[in-house]
């Protein structure tokens, strides 16, 4: 597999490495000589002093024959670029870029870019996944924060205990996954009622979170 990266600093340092030593013949593109030194003297990366938004640049870098182009500056519009460059003139399959606001998320999208790493939402998922609040998990993001699992420690306090699922006014877009009572894990059915101590795992939109905890919790 062929990887053109252009970017600079530690983490495309890292990722050149990583990629090498997983056999990957890997290429970077960067226009500052320290820098391009620097990662000559630590990898067997093809090292390019250049403008990654310049196609004799990629082409220097091989990209007539690469499988992956990862666009990583901290100028978003020169990230789209590069991955429409490499998309439409050099066919590479696949466009990877870092975006620096996240307002760019769709843009890039809709213009062809395959995978967006938006760097803000990344975070703050990880955050979100580490983070407890009171009884209140989250357990994972789904593509890529698009849909959320989480899991909501029911206590005294909660106005559905003793209820059945059929008689909580839970939202359309809000799916309960399953409940752990003890040490048993059970898939509640319209019947099923809700109880102290119950771990309910709901499946819901970023969106629609905050209305759950409100009807499971209260607040």
């Amino acid at each position: 597999m062929r990887i053109i990266i252009i970017g600079d600093g530690k983490v495309t340092y890292h990722l050149i490495k990583k990629f090498i030593a997983k056999g990957y013949e890997v290429s970077i593109i960067n226009p500052e000589q320290e820098y391009c030194d620097y990662i000559a003297s630590k990898t067997n990366a093809l090292v390019i002093k250049g403008d990654g938004t310049n196609p004799y640049s990629l082409k220097q870098a091989g990209a007539m024959k690469a499988d992956i182009i990862l666009a990583l500056t901290d100028n978003d519009p020169n990230n789209l670029f590069i991955c429409q460059v490499a998309k439409n003139h050099f066919q590479i399959p696949k466009t990877f870029s870092v975006i620096n606001n996240p307002d760019n998320e769709q843009i890039f999208k809709k213009l062809g870019v395959e995978t967006v790493f938006n760097t803000t939402k990344l975070i703050s998922i990880l955050i979100e996944q580490r983070v407890e609040v009171s009884n209140v998990s989250n357990l994972i993001s789904i593509e890529e924060g698009r849909l959320n699992i989480s899991q909501i420690i029911l206590q005294s306090n909660s106005p559905v205990l003793g209820k059945s699922l059929k008689e909580i006014d839970l939202p359309h877009d809000i799916v309960f996954g399953c409940i752990i009572r003890d040490d048993q894990v059970l898939i509640p059915k319209g019947d099923t009622k809700l109880l102290e101590g119950d771990k309910a795992l709901i499946i819901t939109l970023p969106e629609k979170q905050a209305e759950a905890y409100n009807v499971l919790i209260g607040e």
